[in-house]
């Protein structure tokens, strides 16, 4: 029997959890990038992939909640769907995800830079590896000391978003509203404008997905048919309401072309926004937040990663050697240790455009195969109501190919990639072991 984790996740850890992976590159960077493609409409943007997160978040609860095992959706499309499914789910969240911790790690990178300050950026790729390594070591050490760790960085994350938004709020009422116009920025055509707009929807629903952190630990979260759909309904909320917030400051300081010029060079536009506040010490405030807001995000998907390796290991997808558990049942070490070396590896691509372009494309087939997973919960088990798996599929698959098309298509080759790796492993595996351990 293969060894379990221990379930040590109550309510408010799970909501700080969905929190320390959502509050950070989509907030501090990702919106900007966003904006430079929608323009001041990146606010409808923003909604829209809310919404389409919270649809997507019901359906994960109740998933995560008949079936609290580690893996999220990876295990879902192997118990509802079939093999095949199960398996592109598993693939398209590693490699989304480590994409977006390759993304939170550059983002780390700049702000600090920022911080310290650096008159080169030569430091960015060095600096983000090493953050890489830091948090690495610390998941490894297992789930209680991640969890005090992603504690006092949530607190400080929050606390340096509710400073720009007061510092924000007052800044906008002296200078007005200029930089909202034109709203659609200058674009005629009707087919233009919503383009851009669900372009944009597709890079900001990244920015939410870390909610499906809470339904990846599902094996390690305590009453977990009750604390799941609780904490991620109270993570999107409060999420939703900063987003918005923060990013209306950021349009209305900077402009969406500045926002968008400084999130890909510097990976740091709220930095740029709060010096214009002109309060001493405020761009340090700021600067620090988004520190530990990458940092914590890095955390959460070092985690979550992580346990969809120990699932995939256990099932036979990946080598058996990802399923070891440490003798205190608090760490799949060798699944945290691959989690690193991946994130580290793309990194080295050094453009956070790039990155968050590509994770995008895979984290939404994912969702997608989520939603088509929750079409399958009995009666019995479903929670919500089953149209909102339908609107979360449909709306999966069409943003899915919103985004550049040379983006999909490599994500459509590496899907393929993947399952000939299925066809070839698992023809020479063919025995699979029970991925609860019972």
């Amino acid at each position: 029997m293969q060894k379990k984790l221990q379930r040590v996740v109550g309510l408010n850890a799970a909501i700080f959890i969905g929190l320390g992976s959502i509050l950070g590159t989509g907030i501090f960077v990702s919106t900007g990038l966003a904006a430079g493609i929608a323009g001041p409409a990146v606010l409808i943007s923003i909604f829209l992939a809310g919404m389409l997160a919270l649809c997507n978040g019901l359906n994960s609860a109740q998933l995560a909640a008949s079936t609290p095992v580690s893996g999220g959706t990876y295990e879902y499309g192997y118990k509802y769907l079939n093999p095949t499914l199960g398996f592109t789910a598993g693939w398209m969240f590693l490699l989304a995800k480590s994409a977006s911790a390759a993304t939170a790690a550059l983002g780390f990178s700049g702000y600090l830079m920022n911080i310290l300050p650096f008159t080169t950026r030569d430091w960015l790729v060095p600096i983000a590896l090493f953050s890489v390594i830091l948090l690495t070591l610390v998941v490894l050490s297992g789930m209680k000391r991640s969890y005090k760790t992603n504690l006092i960085i949530v607190t400080i994350t929050l606390a340096s978003l509710l400073f720009l938004i007061l510092a924000g709020s007052i800044h906008l009422a002296k200078t007005g509203t200029s930089n909202f116009q034109p709203f659609f920025d200058g674009k005629d055509e009707i087919t233009g404008i919503l383009k851009g707009i669900m372009h944009a929807t597709a890079l900001v629903f990244v920015a939410f997905t870390g909610y499906g952190r809470i339904a990846t630990l599902g094996e390690e979260v305590d009453e977990p048919r009750k604390t799941i759909p609780k904490a991620v309904l109270l993570t999107l909320f409060i999420t939703m309401f900063l987003y918005i917030l923060v990013t209306t400051i950021g349009l209305g300081t900077l402009g969406h072309q500045t926002m968008a010029e400084e999130s890909r060079l510097t990976a740091a536009p709220l930095q740029l926004t709060a010096s214009q506040f002109n309060i001493p010490f405020g761009e340090l405030v700021v600067a620090i937040g988004a520190v530990t807001a990458m940092a914590g995000v890095m955390l959460n998907l070092i985690l979550g990663l992580s346990r969809v390796y120990l699932a995939m290991g256990r099932r036979l997808d990946l080598p058996s050697v990802f399923a070891r558990v440490n003798a205190s049942g608090t760490s799949p070490y060798i699944s945290v240790i691959t989690t690193g070396i991946l994130i580290g590896v793309l990194v080295m691509v050094g453009d956070v455009y790039v990155t968050w372009s590509f994770s995008a494309f895979n984290v939404l087939i994912y969702y997608a195969i989520t939603n088509l997973s929750a079409l399958k919960i009995s009666d019995n088990d479903r929670l919500y109501p089953a149209y909102l798996s339908w609107i979360g599929l449909i709306s999966c698959l069409f943003l899915a190919f919103q985004v550049e098309r040379e983006v999909w298509l490599w994500g459509l080759v590496l899907i393929a990639a993947g399952l000939i790796w299925k066809r070839i492993y698992a023809g020479n595996h063919p025995g699979k072991t029970n991925p609860t351990g019972r």
